[in-house]
């Protein structure tokens, strides 16, 4: 499982990180070239303020006449105005190359690994630019408390600790636009890898009785005991919220960058591994026990979940509808709250 994790971050570190700095790199540089527009208008006419103030003084002199003064702003005013034409034509000119190059980057092949600065690209040379780009993907990444809930119980009695129970997730995920000419509701689906974690208190521990599994007392002092359980699945969720919608003459694109995003759905997938570290110390030193068993935890695992977003980062929420062991009278299901980022 360890290896599997370390080859999919591998694989995510040559090439999402430098696709997206890629084109972060690129938004970013039509970002500053759009405020270089405002700048140029600012300047000139600043520039112009001055020559007038200029000509102004010329005529308090007596160096020129009224007649003279007049004409000499109008062509001023005349030469700042084309000024800024010319330059906003330039700075225009340096968007339009980018956003054309950039849907060129990203279609002119199937998938591309960069080394250095140079990229290996595997499928398709041919440049081409897709009108409009319906699916795109991203790295998920989630963080936050873990826990669980049982009828009749509260978080004040559970046997997990609150701040101590955590949860991480990381994974792809795919966002389809669900209608052609609108993209408020999107489907985004993918895979990924869920560590759900309890850190269990009053020094206690799980121990299997037949086809149960309860609690019982550890006979010495525990200086901690967590139970994991690894689980691989695979979210779907209805999203939904505003976007920009950016044209040019052979593209479309639509984006939800810096926009509230409301998601909605559920997850199905197979644990794939449980885990139980006991640490403490005996006859003066320290022991780590580790038990990789069932545990009769259920192997098909399936919940609701649902995120509200920010641009990239949203408050993130999750619940097992299966009970974490098979066949005990007490049903528990694992629940999160925590962050979630969406690297798109």
């Amino acid at each position: 499982m360890r290896t599997l994790i370390l080859l999919f971050i591998a694989v995510l570190g040559f090439a999402t990180p430098e696709m997206q700095a890629q084109s972060e790199t690129t938004a970013e540089t039509i970002e500053q070239l759009n405020a270089q527009k405002e700048q140029v208008v600012i300047d000139e006419k600043q520039a112009l303020k001055i020559e007038v103030l200029a000509i102004n003084k010329r005529f308090e002199n007596g160096e020129i006449s009224k007649e003279e003064a007049d004409l000499l702003k109008k062509e001023a005013a005349t030469k700042h105005a084309r000024n800024i034409e010319d330059k906003l034509a330039i700075i225009e000119s340096k968007i339009d190359l980018l956003e054309r190059n950039e849907d060129s980057i990203e279609d002119d092949s199937v998938f591309g690994i960069f080394i250095g600065n140079e990229k290996l690209r595997l499928g398709s040379d041919k440049e081409e630019v897709v009108y409009d780009r319906r699916t795109t993907s991203d790295l998920v990444l989630g963080i936050g408390f873990n826990n669980a809930l049982s009828e009749g119980r509260s978080l004040n009695d559970s046997p997990y600790k609150i701040g101590g129970s955590r949860f991480f997730e990381l994974g792809i995920a795919w966002k389809t636009r669900v209608f052609d000419n609108t993209n408020f509701l999107r489907l985004k689906y993918g895979f990924s890898f869920m560590f759900n974690g309890l850190k269990l208190d009053d020094n206690q521990y799980f121990v299997e009785d037949g086809e149960r599994t309860v609690l019982e007392t550890y006979p010495v002092d525990l200086d901690k005991s967590k139970f994991r359980m690894d689980h691989l699945v695979f979210p779907v969720h209805f999203e939904i919220g505003p976007s920009t919608k950016r044209t040019g003459d052979n593209y479309i694109r639509y984006s939800t960058k810096n926009q509230f995003k409301l998601g909605l759905g559920g997850y199905a997938g197979f644990n794939l591994l449980t885990i139980q570290k006991l640490k403490y110390e005996e006859n003066g030193d320290e022991r780590k026990d580790k038990f990789k068993q069932n545990f009769n935890t259920n192997n098909f695992i399936y919940g609701v979940s649902g995120y509200l977003a920010f641009g990239d980062t949203a408050l993130y929420v999750k619940y097992d509808l299966n009970p974490i062991f098979k066949d005990n009278p007490i049903e528990e299901r694992n629940f999160s709250v925590g962050l979630r980022f969406d690297m798109d």
